[in-house]
């Protein structure tokens, strides 16, 4: 579900798996919240009832065999409070089948492991300090973000609180835990609060080993520190990595409270550890959740994320997700609920070149975070694998020959370990530089990683040149570094960022919900963890660059924070909409944003969503599409979800409504997708979407359509007239196929614009045909 295991610079599992060990496994276990509010008046708190559900569960067990109690006893590990209502625990088979017994019980999902998935941003977002968002009354703000992660790093300047007057929130419940090198008085008016969670973990993977990890909220991985400092970390002066990407460091949200809930350790995430971070977040008072994690793809009732975070945003926390790393690929992304906030990367226009010169003339642009030397000379170059082992053109390890390696520039191929690791094995077999070739699949993408030694990262069809030069006699190459350059189109959206559909109710939502930058990202990262994350790189910085949608989804979760901050009645879905219908769809030289994964360059929303974010217009965007708690419910009633399944998102505490027709289309969404029959030639939908004026009092917006190829789109009324704020109206789209489709795509693309004098409010369209 990854993009490659590199671009995190965390070892952790591609794929979500399951936490068992034989006959006993963890699982999160889901109750009735009737049943459990009524127990509670009588036991004193929901904990104690499970704790006597767990004594009940060694009691049936020990009758039926006998009098003989199981060699293991059924352990509880955490007692959800918020998100969810329940408990995880360690049972067996037999004691689940008990389990199943307990009035209230619901369900119990296996417990797994999810994995995790800025200088310059702020300037390419179009925040200037001083102006707009960023004023000084709009800062001036209470806003607390909790980053569910691999914890933080509390002494890095990104973190301090100089130059914060202001006191912790009264409402803020959070506690500073003490643990493994952590203690109480890490905390301060910016890193409000810090825990951590592992009982999940350590079931799982058994005791964290303290020599290499902490049993504290104390990052030892870097992706929570640089997650929280990319959304709200301190203004730093001077930041770089290398002395590349220099400038000012800054998060999103600078001057807004962090919370650092720590559930990630080196083999990822136990889902139980991230719902009882979540949970307990809702419970401390945070108002915006960030979550660069993504697990499998599974419905809503058994997606673990999903419900606790449906239970958050309840409680009004806006949550923001990452969307995953497993692109170019279609219905790849993950966190796709209708209540998350599922963030896609793309580039900014910064880059890092590195100039590949061959003897034979021909010169090809990559990249580098190299800081050596300025350029190597004209060497030799060879083929990695024809120097070595079957495993040598990846550039393993110990699969180098030194004889046939020593003074030269290596080709290596990328797949199996990291471009840093690559470079480390070249250098210890005494090569003198390297590049790393992108095969067909992985296309023009590049990564600019901290080389050991000078070497570059070069696209594919630059790839192809190359394998067909150092065929040739005498085969020599030079590399030119030239630090770092800005200007280039921009965004563009990344190739490992998921792609939708969602395979999730795919149709019913366009998913993801936009993009914001994700490659190449600088923030701050733990002295005592390597540029590159591996145990044998001995560097230590200060700032670090890295890529992912773990790095666009805490762009969103600061840019959420200001608006917060600017707009503190706002529900989570009234955020959301403004920076879904302000978001644009054309780049820095005004064509469309390009998609490097794609064959067809121009990226769809099912890569960019309604666009790349725009925070300065998100902050007034005319008009927004709320959207309750109970509209959600109402959406999964239309999706035809059974009582039980219905029951653990909504704790068992609501019944869809009788007599009354729902359809998904037509929750309150900023985005329009329709579904059609393929085989037939007559499809029609209508769906109504209700509007609140957020903008100026008198307005009259006009509706703008661009029609998706082959559907016309009809809109009632075609004019909205607003005569105060907060004033509510209703329209109606009428989608009618009105011909057959002249190109061979399932899915035609379109927009609905509400234009007024002052403002675009835009919704993208997406038909598709099964």
């Amino acid at each position: 579900m990854m993009y490659r295991i590199s671009l995190l610079l965390v070892v952790f599992t591609a794929a979500a798996i399951s936490i068992a060990s034989e006959d006993t496994a963890t699982y999160v276990v889901h109750m009735d919240k009737a049943r459990t509010t009524a127990l509670d008046n009588m036991l004193g708190d929901s904990k104690k009832w499970y704790e006597s559900v767990m004594d009940s569960i060694t009691e049936f067990s020990a009758e039926e065999d006998g009098g003989e109690e199981e060699a293991s006893a059924p352990e509880l590990l955490y007692s959800y409070e918020t998100a969810i209502t329940g408990f995880a625990a360690r049972l067996s088979t037999k004691q689940l089948e008990y389990l199943n017994k307990v009035e209230g019980f619901l369900s119990a999902i296996p417990d797994e492991l999810l994995s995790l998935q800025t200088t310059y941003s702020p300037q390419f977002l179009g925040l200037k300090f001083g102006k707009g968002l960023l004023t000084s009354h709009n800062l001036a703000n209470d806003v607390i973000i909790g980053f569910v992660d691999s914890g933080i790093w509390p002494e890095h300047p990104s973190f301090k609180d100089g130059g914060m007057t202001r006191q912790v929130p009264l409402r803020w419940k959070g506690v500073c835990e003490g643990g493994t090198k952590f203690t109480t008085r890490k905390c301060n008016k910016k890193l409000i609060g810090a825990r951590a969670f592992f009982k999940g973990y350590e079931a799982a993977a058994g005791k964290i080993d303290e020599k290499s990890d902490f049993r504290s909220a104390r990052d030892s991985i870097g992706h929570g520190t640089h997650t929280a400092s990319t959304a709200a970390g301190h203004m730093i002066a001077g930041a770089s990595l290398f002395g590349m990407a220099s400038g000012i460091a800054a998060g999103m949200s600078c001057t807004a409270r962090i919370a650092a809930y720590k559930a990630c350790f080196a083999s990822g995430c136990a889902t139980s550890d991230v719902l009882a971070a979540i949970d307990q977040a809702v419970v401390d008072g945070v108002d915006v959740l960030s979550l660069s994690i993504g697990g499998s793809l599974k419905p809503y009732y058994a997606d673990l994320m999903a419900i606790a975070s449906l239970g958050a945003v309840q409680h009004g926390v806006f949550v923001a997700a990452a969307a995953g790393n497993s692109g170019p690929y279609s219905s790849t992304v993950v966190n796709s609920a209708p209540w998350m906030m599922t963030v896609a990367a793309s580039t900014t226009d910064r880059i890092f070149p590195a100039t590949v010169n061959l003897g034979n003339g021909e010169s090809f642009d990559g990249e580098s975070l190299y800081s050596g030397t300025s350029s190597t000379d004209q060497l030799p170059f060879v083929y990695s694998e024809s120097v070595g082992g079957e495993r040598a053109k990846y550039c393993i390890s110990g699969t180098l020959s030194q004889d046939l390696v020593k003074g030269k520039i290596v080709v290596c191929e990328r797949g199996m370990n990291k471009g840093v690791e690559k470079g480390q094995a070249v250098k210890m077999a005494g090569g003198a530089g390297m590049l790393l070739l992108n095969t067909e699949s992985q296309g023009e993408e590049l990564r600019a990683d901290p080389h050991v030694l000078p070497a570059a990262a070069l696209g594919a069809s630059a790839a192809k040149s190359i394998r067909n030069y150092i065929r040739s006699e005498n085969p020599t190459a030079s590399i030119v570094f030239k630090g770092t350059t800005l200007g280039k189109p921009a965004p563009v959206m990344a190739s490992f960022s998921s792609r939708g559909p969602a395979l999730v109710e795919p149709y019913n939502v366009i998913k993801p919900d936009v993009t914001a930058p994700g490659v190449n990202i600088l923030a701050a990262w733990p002295q005592t963890v390597s540029p590159s994350n591996t145990k044998t790189d001995n560097r230590s910085v200060l700032f670090n660059v890295i890529s992912g949608t773990s790095m666009s989804c805490p762009h969103v979760s600061g840019l959420a924070a200001i608006i917060k901050g600017a707009h503190q009645d706002w529900s989570p879905a009234a955020i959301k909409s403004a920076l879904m219908t302000t978001a644009y769809t054309l780049d820095n030289k005004n064509s469309t944003i390009a998609d490097i994964g794609s064959d067809n360059p121009p990226a769809t929303p099912f890569a960019y969503g309604s666009g790349h974010v725009d925070p300065e217009r998100a902050s007034n965007p005319g008009l927004v599409y709320d959207i309750s708690y109970e509209d959600y419910l109402y959406y999964l009633c239309s999706i035809q979800y059974s009582s039980t399944e219905l029951a653990t998102l909504t704790r068992g505490n609501f019944s869809c409504p009788t007599g009354t027709v729902l359809q998904a289309g037509d929750l309150n969404y900023p985005s329009f997708a329709v579904l059609f029959d393929g085989s037939s030639l007559n499809n029609s939908a209508t769906y109504k979407r209700t509007v609140t004026n957020v903008g100026y009092a008198t307005t009259i917006y006009v509706a703008q359509v661009h029609e998706p190829e082959g559907i016309s789109v009809i809109v009632e009324p075609k004019v909205l007239k607003f005569k105060q704020r907060g004033q509510k109206l209703s329209y109606k789209v009428n989608f009618v196929q009105s011909g057959e489709k002249s190109s061979s795509s399932d899915t035609s693309f379109g927009s609905l614009v509400w234009g007024a004098s002052k403002y675009k409010v835009r919704s993208p369209i997406a038909v598709t045909w099964l």
